[in-house]
């Protein structure tokens, strides 16, 4: 799917996204990655969510998230409960969420200026 969005706004917005990629600006990503206004992580270590541990969630705490929005491939999964407990323990909000909604979701954060970071998945 294209998404389209015109704003003055510079920030790392996710132009478009298939089962397979992400454009994040003119970046076409193939992999997992981690994407907030300011910064994109194309070499983080999961590269699928069943892959997620709770020691790959540092790299995300060290961009000072308040919400983390966690795309799990092409169908909503849940998070494991050591996952949601991390995150709830930091005071970090947590949305889980199949791709296409996570990718839509982290643009409107973004936009209203929250501190997001989108942990992406293609399986």
């Amino acid at each position: 799917m294209q998404l389209t969005l015109e704003t003055g706004l510079r920030a790392n917005l996710i132009r478009g996204y298939s089962h397979a990629e992400v454009l994040v600006g003119e970046r076409s990503l193939r992999r997992s990655c981690v994407v907030t206004a300011d910064a994109l992580i194309t070499d983080w270590a999961p590269q699928s969510f069943a892959d997620l541990e709770p020691e790959h969630l540092a790299t995300i705490l060290a961009l000072d998230p308040e919400v983390v929005v966690i795309g799990t491939g092409p169908t909503s999964q849940f998070a494991p409960a050591a996952i949601r407990a991390l995150l709830a323990q930091r005071g970090v909000g947590l949305e889980v969420m199949a791709l296409g909604a996570a990718c839509r979701t982290y643009n409107v954060l973004v936009q209203e200026q929250r501190r997001v970071a989108a942990a992406l998945f293609f399986s």
